[in-house]
């Protein structure tokens, strides 16, 4: 699967950002769905996550109440919606997916996209 993640930008704190990420090459709706960042000296972090259906959601504790993923299996798009974005949500944003169970999926996803700025000013 291939993947191409957009709709990344600058933002004053507390804006709203949504991004998305277009899957092509096979079976959208098989694979489990993820976002990801890394931010400037920092490992790369779970974000979101998302079941093959939609119906599972997962997130990380810092964006929990804030951010929310989503899917269009009929689209093959994943999408991040961010709001209350603080200076440290600043990042490149990876979308990633896998066939693997969400548990693995969500930890070493298989398949990336090529990343999203987000910068977040205060």
């Amino acid at each position: 699967v291939q993947l191409q993640a957009s709709g990344g930008g600058l933002v004053h704190s507390g804006g709203s950002l949504r991004l998305s990420c277009a899957a092509s090459g096979s079976t959208f709706s098989s694979y489990n769905m993820g976002w990801f960042r890394q931010a400037p000296g920092k490992e790369r972090e779970f974000v979101a996550g998302i079941r093959r259906s939609g119906g599972t959601t997962y997130y990380a504790n810092s964006v929990k109440g804030r951010f929310t993923i989503s899917r269009d299996n009929a689209k093959n798009t994943v999408y991040l919606q961010m709001n209350s974005l603080k200076p440290e949500d600043t990042a490149v944003y990876y979308c990633a997916a896998d066939k693997l169970p969400a548990s693995a999926a969500f930890r070493t996803p298989g398949y990336w996209g090529q990343g999203t700025q987000v910068t977040v000013s205060s």
